[in-house]
């Protein structure tokens, strides 16, 4: 899963440290070609909760979910920013379904760049998820959240036990 900007084509800073960095970089260019390709489609920026399905290229995993979820632009998430983020962790698994894939990794949404509290979003994160696989439509067996920083781990071994 790649926690993407809204054009979809990879970070445009270079040597940035984010995720969408890294994926487009490890997935190698035809990444770019076929997010760009998508978005030429679909005519506009892609908004904030939904996703998009690629092929993974270079990267071991066979798929990519994109996902833009939401930037926090006050001292504080609005209810807006807990719907979009929730909304990016049912699209992700949604598309997923569809697809049939059996396993998920989600990166910390929204929580690097996009400033929003690391806690809370790891609280909409599992509470979405377990929703979502409870409901028992989804083929996704396994999900993995994928963290970057220590601090991150904690706070999803404290939520998952």
């Amino acid at each position: 899963m790649n926690a993407a900007n809204s054009a979809l084509l990879g970070c445009f800073i270079p040597c940035h440290g984010c995720i969408d960095n890294a994926i487009h970089s490890s997935a190698g260019l035809q990444l770019r070609d076929e997010c760009a390709a998508l978005m030429r489609a679909q005519g506009h920026e892609e908004p904030n909760g939904r996703a998009k399905l690629t092929r993974g290229y270079n990267l071991p995993a066979k798929h990519v979910i994109h996902t833009v979820g939401p930037i926090v632009r006050g001292p504080s998430p609005t209810a807006r920013d807990r719907a979009d983020l929730a909304a990016c962790y049912r699209s992700c698994l949604g598309l997923a379904a569809e697809w049939g894939l059996r396993s998920v990794a989600f990166c910390c949404i929204s929580t690097g760049e996009f400033r929003f509290p690391r806690r809370e979003a790891a609280r909409i994160a599992v509470s979405t998820v377990r929703d979502v696989l409870g409901a028992g439509s989804s083929s996704v067996e396994r999900v993995v959240f994928n963290v970057f920083k220590d601090d991150d781990l904690a706070i999803y071994r404290d939520l998952l036990g």
